[in-house]
């Protein structure tokens, strides 16, 4: 292949990558709702259930390896717990600090496996995963991730 075909090849490949990027963002000053969020603003935020009780704060967040982010790490007394993605409404104070709320009760938020530190759990075993969404009464799936972003 000649240099002036791979140049071309390469800008075609360049800006499709571009388009598909920018397909699903609305442009700036479209009145767009959407707010980025930041890891660095979910990392020690607090965690609150149904009531405002306190359920502790976000230790760390689990991506898959395609660069999705599943699960919140909630610690609270030195226990873990996993939280669905899909399970966390985010609030932000003010000074950009977030407070994560949970639709479930205290009581349902007890009943939840904790784990330590040096037992993670096997986060994409499908029995692990629809056990812990059904805590929050959410369904696990790829499909459920595309209603989420449509």
């Amino acid at each position: 292949m000649s240099r002036i075909a791979l140049r071309t090849a390469s800008a075609v490949c360049l800006t499709a990558a571009v388009a598909v990027l920018a397909w699903g963002q609305n442009p700036p000053g479209t009145g767009s709702n959407v707010t980025p969020v930041r890891a660095k603003s979910l990392l020690g935020a607090q965690v609150a259930l149904q009531g405002g009780t306190a359920a502790g704060t976000v230790e760390d967040i689990v991506l898959s390896n395609e660069g999705v982010v599943d699960y919140l790490i909630v610690s609270q007394g030195g226990k873990l717990v996993t939280v669905p993605w899909d399970a966390a409404k985010f609030s932000f104070q003010k000074d950009n600090t977030a407070v994560i709320n949970l639709n479930v009760t205290p009581e349902q938020y007890k009943a939840i496996p904790t784990y330590g530190t040096q037992q993670y759990p096997e986060f994409y075993n499908p029995a692990y995963q629809t056990q812990v969404y059904k805590y929050y009464n959410l369904t696990p799936g790829k499909w459920r991730r595309l209603e989420r972003r449509q």
